[in-house]
């Protein structure tokens, strides 16, 4: 059986705030918000997280910036007006991508990950299977289940692990059903009974829900929202350049072997 590193592993004192304010924590923001230009001042106060400034030569310069979770390019003229987007050099290609992915998406990504790997999971395959695949599930979600059945030559075959992240969402006995799967002795075994049985109905509920599986819950569905889903499933997959790529519902048919990797 494996269950994150214990059944109610607590991440140590990570909040889950918004992607934005979560890479200021980890990088740094570029400087001071009273000694940055003004222009800067203003975009933060729209919602933009400046988080260092890079070479873009003598002409421009150039801030990394993320909103929500998206990097982005802020560029400064002389004449201390701002240009947000995309830079392009003479043949159309973007100029400034693999710089914002060095200094945004790769920390973000980072960043995300670590939160998924410390946070309460129930495995489903072995927990050798050398990929690795995060998905927030409630036990009465038909798209979860399908998404469940859709898995199983790569989890059976042992080249993939899917590691749920239950939340309670779905239906009123969705929470109890999480903990029971929770609390059981072996809650691998006890989700694959509720995937098994999900045409009817699924595995019991729990007659009540521990204060520690209300707080797994609770911290689940929080971490689901700060990861950018606001329903089930959310899979989240790590790319071999080290970027995280999210999935919100259940992957369209082509898009299973980008999910999953190869059979």
């Amino acid at each position: 059986m494996m269950f994150s590193r214990s059944l109610f592993h607590q991440r140590p004192g990570m909040s889950f705030g918004m992607a934005a304010a979560l890479l200021s924590v980890a990088t740094g923001v570029y400087a001071e918000e009273a000694a940055q230009p003004q222009v800067l001042n203003a975009l933060q106060a729209q919602g933009l997280t400046i988080v260092e400034e890079f070479d873009a030569g003598s002409e421009l310069r150039a801030f990394a910036a993320v909103a929500g979770d998206q990097p982005m390019a802020v560029y400064l003229t002389n004449d201390g007006k701002a240009i947000v987007g995309t830079r392009l050099d003479a043949s159309g290609q973007p100029v400034d991508a693999a710089m914002l992915q060095e200094l945004v998406a790769k920390p973000m990504s980072d960043k995300t990950w670590a939160q998924l790997e410390s946070s309460t999971w129930v495995l489903d395959g072995q927990a050798d299977a050398p990929r690795v695949v995060y998905t927030f599930s409630d036990a009465n979600c038909p798209y979860c289940h399908r998404f469940w059945e859709a898995a199983r030559p790569w989890v059976d075959s042992g080249k993939v692990q899917l590691r749920h992240l239950f939340v309670g969402v779905i239906k009123a006995d969705s929470p109890a059903k999480a903990a029971a799967i929770l609390e059981a002795d072996d809650p691998s075994a006890a989700l694959l009974e509720n995937e098994k049985n999900f045409a009817q109905g699924g595995i019991t509920p729990a007659s009540s829900i521990s204060s520690k599986a209300q707080r797994v819950l609770d911290e689940n569905q929080q971490l689901m929202h700060a990861t950018g889903f606001r329903g089930t499933p959310g899979i989240v997959v790590r790319q071999g350049d080290g970027l995280i790529r999210k999935f919100n519902g259940m992957p369209q048919p082509g898009q299973m072997a980008e999910v999953m990797g190869p059979r």
